[in-house]
């Protein structure tokens, strides 16, 4: 019997320009079956993610054929910051929508660092596409969102991005997100121009009172009313630990002294992905301040850079993914073991 081949293209797909459509036509030229791996999924807007992985798909989608349409599996893939993770989620699901028998090969092209996934798989056949489109989506999304009218951007877009897409985003464009993501868009070009060293530190902390993890919810620009863990930057001669403690009490007004904080200092973990915050190169070190049952939880409160401060369930934050900030999920996922099994859901 003749074997199936599947074709596997991965990206983001933040904004589908005439580059990666190539990839797609390749892909299906050589194959029987597509999967789309979706990567950034289930994570909350940012300016680097501004549309949700439903949104991605649509207008994937909007460039296919019916015919093609059919052929074409979507596997949404979570970050991990970490590629052996990340990896193996994306093997998993492709193995789940192949089959054990299929023919992998995947469909990509060199443009830049980013591309170093394709080697990520070695067992996979690999077909390079020459890249058609000297363009990429970081520019149009800075087109899209930093001028004053859309339709006027979309005019400007039109060498580079099908009409399909086009008209996808001008539907999208007269929904009130687009104007939440033009206001955090332009928040970060702000704030870059005002921290412009190679990069900054902060502390955060991870707080947990028996099952229960302490977790704000945050003011603008950035990310308002996303969940996240206490932190904040760190202040000139100040330890991180330190750092932590203190952006604790700031913000939730958490009412035990630091030297008690302190004590409960039960993990810690540095997160640095340069990818993990949109608004530049932010360095981490995550403290879990562990606290055993209390009887009844501590009072907090809401203040100073937050508008509320509010105890969760460890079982509840698994469905809160999409409602975190940055990469705090994952920084939750660190201590406490949140995501089971691979993440994708394919469509």
């Amino acid at each position: 019997m003749t074997r199936k081949t599947v074709a596997v293209v991965v990206g983001r797909w933040q904004l589908v320009h005439l580059g990666q459509e190539a990839l797609f036509q390749a892909a299906f030229g050589l194959a029987d079956e597509v999967i789309a791996v979706l990567g950034s999924s289930y994570k909350a807007r940012d300016p680097r993610n501004p549309f949700v992985h439903e949104e991605r798909r649509l207008m994937l989608l909007a460039n296919l054929t019916p015919e093609q349409q059919q052929r074409l599996h979507v596997l949404p893939v979570r970050d991990y910051f970490d590629d052996k993770r990340w990896n193996a989620a994306v093997m998993m699901g492709v193995r789940a929508i192949a089959g054990e028998d299929a023919d992998i090969v995947l469909v990509g092209h060199q443009k830049d660092h980013t591309s170093y996934y394709l080697n990520n798989f070695p067992r996979w056949r690999q077909q390079l596409v020459e890249r058609l489109a000297d363009v990429d989506a970081t520019a149009m999304r800075q087109v899209f969102f930093e001028a004053d009218d859309p339709d006027a951007a979309l005019t400007v877009m039109t060498p580079y991005v099908s009409a399909p897409v086009r008209a996808w985003l001008q539907a999208w464009s007269r929904l009130p997100e687009y104007r939440r993501r033009k206001a955090e868009h332009a928040a970060i070009a702000s704030y870059r121009k005002k921290y412009t060293a190679v990069a900054y530190m902060t502390g955060d902390a991870v707080v947990t009172v028996g099952d229960h993890v302490l977790l704000v919810r945050r003011k603008g620009p950035f990310g308002e009313d996303l969940w996240a863990v206490p932190g904040g930057h760190l202040d000139r001669g100040e330890k991180l630990v330190a750092c932590a403690i203190r952006e604790l009490i700031e913000e939730t007004r958490f009412p035990l002294l630091p030297a008690s904080i302190l004590a409960a200092l039960h993990g810690v973990e540095t997160f640095e992905d340069p990818l993990r915050s949109a608004r530049g190169r932010l360095i981490t070190m995550a403290h879990h301040f562990k606290f055993g049952e209390m009887g009844t939880l501590p009072e907090v409160v809401g203040s100073d850079d937050v508008k509320e401060a509010r105890w969760f369930h460890r079982d509840e934050l698994a469905a809160m993914e999409s409602q975190l900030f940055e990469d705090h999920f994952v920084i939750l996922d660190h201590f406490l073991n949140i995501i089971v099994g691979y993440s994708g859901k394919p469509t």
